[in-house]
C-alpha cells in the first residue's frame, strides 16, 4: 500500500509539473510575441491575409447556395403557341404530354392571362388600354422530369414540339441557373485546392519566423542542451509560439472577413431590393469560427514543429549544437 501510495504521489507530481511548465510556457510565448509587437502583427496580416482568401470564397459560395436555384425547373421550357391555337387544341396538346412519362407538370397560360400579368409587371396597362386585340399566345410550361439525362429530354422534348404545326416557338428556361450550379461546383473544387495551398503557405510563414527565431536564441539553446534540456523541453516554447501566430492569424482572417460583409452587405441589399427580394450576407457560424481558428492554431504548431526540428537536426550533427 505504502508502495503504491507513494507512485501515485509521485505521478500526481510529475502530472502537475508538466502541467505548470506548459502553462507558463503557453503564456509565456504570447508574452514573447507581445514584445515585438511590429514584427508580430507584420506576420500576423501575412498569415491573416492567406487565410483569408479561401475563407472568402467558401462563404461568398455559402452565401451562393443559399439561393433558391429552382433545381427541378432546370429543364423547363415555355412553348409558345401558333395565333391560330384556341383552348380546345392547347387542352389535347397538354393531355399528349401529361400522358408522356418523360413529362413531370404541365400548365398553360391563356392570352387574357399573359396579358394580365404583362400589365401588372410592366405598368404599361394605360398605354395598351387602346389595343383591341390581344396579340400574346397561348402560352404552355413544360417541366421535364428531373435527375441524369435532364438536358437529353428537355432538347428531345423540344424538337417533338417544334415538329408541331400550332407550335410557334419553344424556349428552354433557366439555362443560366444550370450553368450557375456548375460554377458553384467548380468553385467549390477550386476552394478545395486554394484550402490546401494557403494551408502550406501558412506553415511555411510560421516555420521560417520560428526558424529565426530559434536561430536568434541559437547560445540559450545550446546553455539550456547542456545542463540537460531535452529536445522536447527546447521545442515547447517555440511550438506554442508558432500555435499562437497561427490561431492569431485566423483572428486577423476573420476580421478581414467580416468587414467584408459590413462593406458588401449595404449594397447587396440595396440591390436585392431593385429586384423585389430581401436578404443579409451570411457569415461563419460560431462553430465553424472556433473551427477554423483552432485550423489555424494547427497549422502554426506544425509548420513550428518543422522549423525547430530542422534546426535541432543540425545541431546535433555539427556536434556544436548548431554553433558556428
Amino acid at each position: 500500500m505504502k508502495a503504491t501510495s507513494s507512485l501515485l504521489r509521485r505521478v500526481r507530481q510529475r502530472i502537475r509539473g508538466t502541467l505548470r511548465r506548459h502553462s507558463y510556457s503557453f503564456f509565456s510565448s504570447l508574452g514573447t510575441l507581445m514584445s515585438h509587437r511590429a514584427g508580430t502583427l507584420m506576420t500576423l496580416l501575412v498569415i491573416g491575409i492567406a487565410m483569408l482568401l479561401p475563407q472568402g470564397l467558401h462563404l461568398a459560395l455559402v452565401n451562393l447556395e443559399r439561393v433558391d436555384l429552382q433545381e427541378e425547373q432546370w429543364g423547363a421550357m415555355s412553348v409558345f403557341m401558333a395565333p391560330a391555337a384556341n383552348a380546345q387544341s392547347v387542352n389535347e396538346l397538354m393531355d399528349e404530354l401529361r400522358a408522356l412519362e418523360t413529362v413531370e407538370r404541365v400548365a398553360a397560360l391563356s392570352p387574357a392571362e399573359s396579358m394580365q400579368e404583362f400589365l401588372q409587371q410592366s405598368g404599361f396597362s394605360e398605354s395598351l388600354m387602346p389595343l383591341d386585340d390581344n396579340p400574346l399566345p397561348w402560352v404552355i410550361t413544360v417541366v421535364p422530369v428531373g435527375g441524369d439525362g435532364l438536358e437529353a429530354r428537355a432538347q428531345a422534348l423540344s424538337e417533338a414540339l417544334l415538329g408541331r404545326s400550332l407550335v410557334d416557338a419553344v424556349e428552354l428556361d433557366r439555362q443560366w441557373l444550370q450553368r450557375l450550379g456548375r460554377f458553384i461546383e467548380l468553385g467549390e473544387a477550386l476552394v478545395t485546392t486554394l484550402v490546401l495551398l494557403f494551408a502550406l503557405a501558412v506553415m511555411v510563414v510560421v516555420a521560417n519566423t520560428i526558424r529565426l527565431d530559434v536561430a536568434a536564441r541559437s547560445e540559450e539553446i545550446e546553455v539550456m542542451s547542456l545542463v540537460g534540456a531535452r529536445p522536447g523541453f527546447i521545442r515547447q516554447p517555440f511550438l506554442y509560439s508558432g500555435f499562437w501566430y497561427g490561431l492569431l492569424g485566423g483572428v486577423v482572417a476573420m476580421i478581414l472577413v467580416n468587414l467584408g460583409l459590413e462593406y458588401l452587405d449595404r449594397p447587396l441589399a440595396r440591390l436585392l431590393e431593385s429586384y423585389g427580394q430581401q436578404g443579409r450576407l451570411q457569415g461563419f457560424s460560431l462553430r465553424t469560427t472556433l473551427t477554423l481558428l483552432l485550423a489555424g492554431g494547427m497549422l502554426g504548431l506544425l509548420g513550428a514543429w518543422f522549423a525547430v526540428q530542422q534546426y535541432l537536426r543540425v545541431m546535433a550533427e555539427s556536434g556544436t549544437l548548431g554553433r558556428r
